[in-house]
């Protein structure tokens, strides 16, 4: 981004002039290039895309009203030098991650631990594992511990003690706080 300093004149300018529009956020000024729009009608891909957007900032508008999770994207605007509502709007239109599973230390016994790591552009707010046998059948299903705040290792203790020679499908489902979900799922033969 190129940066230039205004003449005290006109520090505390801000709207439009011509195809520039000037803002000013946390005592800096931005500026911008007016958006263009097209005359045709739109697509579904640009329809669908205005109706994640439209549910995003309704997501923004709800958290807003509430002072205790307004205030932790507050704390994350000013980290990122972004107003406390873009930063709900982007957490609403970006799913968590199941970025890793891993199973090297689960063999099907009872206090076995599977890692998972998952990250999102704001927080995750739950994982969730799920072991199935080879007929879909749940085995068993419970949240992951974080391993520590904002650190995306979560850890999950098996309760349930699964046969050697059994395959397992281990699924992760992370949650964010709009309620965007990411999934990864993994076999392995015990």
């Amino acid at each position: 981004m190129t940066k230039a300093k205004l003449h005290p004149t006109i520090l505390e300018f801000r709207g439009a002039m011509g195809d520039m529009v000037f803002k000013k956020r946390y005592g800096k000024i931005y500026a911008y290039i007016k958006p263009t729009t097209s005359d045709g009608p739109p697509s579904e891909a640009q329809l669908a895309q205005r109706q994640r957007f439209t549910a995003a900032v309704e997501y923004g508008n709800i958290v807003m009203a509430d002072d205790e999770a307004r205030q932790l994207y507050e704390l994350a605007g000013k980290d990122r030098d972004m107003s406390a509502f873009a930063v709900m709007v982007a957490d609403a239109l970006n799913a968590p991650e199941v970025k890793e599973i891993d199973l090297s230390t689960y063999t099907g016994a009872v206090g076995n631990i599977i890692r998972i790591k998952a990250i999102d552009d704001f927080s995750v707010s739950n994982v969730q594992v799920t072991i199935r046998n080879g007929e879909g059948a749940i085995l068993e299903t419970n949240d992951a511990i974080e391993t520590g705040p904002g650190s995306g290792l979560w850890q999950y203790t098996a309760t349930t003690t699964v046969s050697a020679g059994t395959t397992v499908t281990i699924s992760a489902t992370a949650k964010d706080l709009p309620g965007g979900i990411g999934e990864l799922t993994q076999s392995k033969t015990l």
